[in-house]
């Protein structure tokens, strides 16, 4: 009885562990469309909004269960990834399967709730992203586009339900915006093989430094040139100098996180936000000049 009690509460801990709460505030994107379109302040629009964050927690801890479930005997070979809940023997297999199913129903509900559009947004998330944990990781290129659809589906999202298009500028600028994040993630996974010898995933033996460097550099290329042309767009439409002026902040910002990039720190980009002060600044001041404009 007093063994139960005690195992009981670490198993519970390690399923929350595995399902990487902290990770949901990249669940925070589908905020960006209602917020750019100027009625984040309407109720519709946030109880839309907010459902699919709901949805996308749900869905994204139901993967991230299922894929530490898949990759159990390969993290017990790794000398970080062996320390997660799964590996480690604290979270049997089966309950974290069995989580990850109810997830993900709960995903699926949540997401009819809000409307049939969110809901097929959901199915095809899930799909890619349960197709990565099944095989498309091991693929060069298509594990890359993979992950970064990631944060596109999440931006597209919050605008669903509250019938909100967002810009064509707009959906470039978080698609390769996210294409630099992971393409920077995985150069520094490669720059720690390379010093280390730690073992890494198998896509990434396809990759060399050079690659990845290029990836992300283009990735950021492309990402400022769109923000700008979404801010010119933003200022036509609001007759506001704001939407020009906050491209000073958002390309500081991409040039001091091309710095951790190219220094192989941005492993944990999640990690990287939380601590940069300087990055949370540039990143405040570009929240403030992009709502003067809209709202000003």
């Amino acid at each position: 009885m007093t063994v139960a009690t005690q195992t009981r509460p670490s198993v519970v801990r390690g399923l929350i562990k595995t399902a990487r709460p902290h990770q949901w505030t990249k669940n925070a994107l589908v905020l960006a469309a209602p917020f750019a379109s100027s009625r984040i302040t309407e109720a519709a629009v946030l109880r839309s909004a907010a459902l699919a964050f709901v949805a996308f927690c749900c869905a994204a801890s139901a993967v991230y269960l299922i894929n530490d479930a898949k990759d159990v005997e390969a993290d017990r070979a790794h000398p970080k990834k062996r320390e997660r809940p799964i590996a480690a023997g604290i979270v049997p297999v089966p309950l974290a399967v069995g989580t990850a199913g109810v997830l993900m129903a709960a995903s699926l509900a949540v997401g009819a709730v809000a409307g049939w559009k969110l809901l097929v947004l959901m199915v095809v998330y899930l799909a890619v992203q349960l197709g990565y944990c099944f095989g498309l990781k091991h693929q060069p290129v298509l594990e890359l586009c993979v992950v970064a659809s990631g944060f596109l589906l999440r931006a597209i999202a919050g605008g669903l339900g509250a019938h909100i298009a967002p810009s064509q500028w707009f959906l470039l600028v978080t698609a390769f915006g996210s294409l630099f994040i992971v393409a920077g993630k995985r150069y520094a996974e490669i720059k720690l093989f390379h010093a280390t010898g730690a073992a890494i995933r198998h896509s990434l033996t396809k990759y060399s430094e050079t690659y990845l460097r290029f990836v992300w550099a283009t990735s950021a290329a492309v990402m400022n040139m769109t923000y700008g042309l979404w801010a010119f767009e933003l200022g036509q439409r609001t007759s506001s100098p704001w939407a020009a002026l906050s491209m000073v902040p958002f390309v500081i910002a991409v040039l001091r996180y091309a710095v951790d990039v190219d220094s192989g720190k941005a492993g944990a980009p999640d990690d990287l936000a939380r601590s940069d002060r300087v990055l949370q600044s540039l990143g405040l001041a570009w929240v403030v000049t992009v709502a003067l404009a809209i709202y000003l």
